[in-house]
């Protein structure tokens, strides 16, 4: 089994330097899990954090994946996307970093439903996360949201179950789930509850 994973700033150097020259011949698993971010608050809101951002967790997976869709196919084997609950479910001081989570979940969701038309047999595993535990995500957000950070082996091994299992969604935790079903039902519970997770006053002097 050939599995790729590429994770951080690596997979955009992968992705421009490696491009004319990457061969993923027998891949069976392709991870991305790429992450660009900036600290969450009113500053943030920028043409070039936003630009940044896209590149990063938006554009990047899209270029990896078509270099890796024809070996996928042949191997029928499966994407796994890591996304983030922002992608879903939008909230306070986090636009640009929420608009290209959003942009997964519309190409990736677009190309299942090519593949499968096609008859196509490569699995796309969409993992929707939280705020995890990891010190570069706590810096960024620190004094600005009240919402507790999940721990990072069990959303990792999350990941790794709903990749291995071919399954069309992974939440963690399974909470998420319900947020997404729910947010177009009960729009203004919603803004309610996620005030409770912020500190208003924290984020816009952010």
């Amino acid at each position: 089994m050939k599995v790729l994973l590429l994770t951080g700033l690596g997979a955009l150097f992968f992705s421009y330097y490696w491009d004319d020259n990457f061969d993923p011949g027998g891949l069976d698993y392709l991870v991305l899990n790429h992450l660009g971010a900036t600290p969450a608050g009113t500053r943030s809101r920028s043409v070039q954090a936003t630009r940044w951002l896209l590149q990063v967790n938006f554009l990047s997976y899209v270029q990896l994946t078509s270099l890796a869709l024809p070996s996928l196919t042949d191997s029928k084997g499966s994407l796994v996307v890591v996304s983030s609950l922002l992608g879903h479910v939008p909230t306070s001081f986090s636009s640009p970093y929420s608009a290209a989570k959003f942009a997964l979940d519309g190409f990736f969701g677009s190309l299942r439903r090519e593949l499968d038309v096609q008859d196509v047999n490569v699995a796309i595993t969409m993992c929707v996360l939280g705020l995890r535990d990891r010190a570069s995500t706590a810096e960024g957000v620190r004094g600005v949201t009240r919402a507790k950070a999940a721990p990072g082996p069990k959303a990792a091994l999350a990941v790794i179950r709903g990749g291995a299992t071919r399954a069309p969604g992974v939440f963690y935790p399974w909470r998420f789930h319900l947020l997404c079903l729910l947010r177009g039902w009960l729009p203004h519970p919603r803004a309610w509850f996620i005030r409770q997770e912020l500190n208003v006053t924290a984020a816009e002097a952010a």
